[in-house]
């Protein structure tokens, strides 16, 4: 089993950043693909980011492509969303999900779920 805990949102202004963090609790973190999602209200679940058990291969959305920054960190069983050039609408929840088959954009996908850190972007 995995346990998530994000942290790092927050409220910011357009143009600025914020790095997320998602803590794994558990042992085998490294084995696990990991992905970023993030909910609007009013608006479905969305893919993020993701990144492999190792921390080679990631995958991006095409409206974060070139803004976020995916990273992990197995030693200290953490991953990381550096978000930069925010815009108002990266406002959402933002929630990290573990994957025990591979790197994925398919939240059905996902085994384990964090309860997600709001990121709150002003005009």
């Amino acid at each position: 089993q995995v346990q998530l805990v994000e942290s790092g949102g927050g409220l910011v202004q357009a143009g600025g950043s914020l790095r997320l963090s998602c803590a794994a609790s558990g042992r085998t973190f490294s084995m696990y693909a990991m992905g970023w999602f993030r909910q609007a209200p009013g608006k479905e679940r969305e893919f993020v980011a993701a990144v492999s058990w190792s921390g080679g291969p990631t995958y991006y959305a095409d409206s974060v492509k070139g803004r976020f920054t995916i990273s992990r960190d197995n030693a200290k069983n953490t991953m990381y969303l550096q978000m930069n050039s925010l815009k108002p609408e990266d406002t959402a929840v933002y929630y990290c999900a573990a994957d025990a088959i591979a790197i994925t954009s398919r939240d059905d996908d996902y085994d384990y779920w964090g309860q997600g850190t709001q990121v709150t972007v002003s005009s």
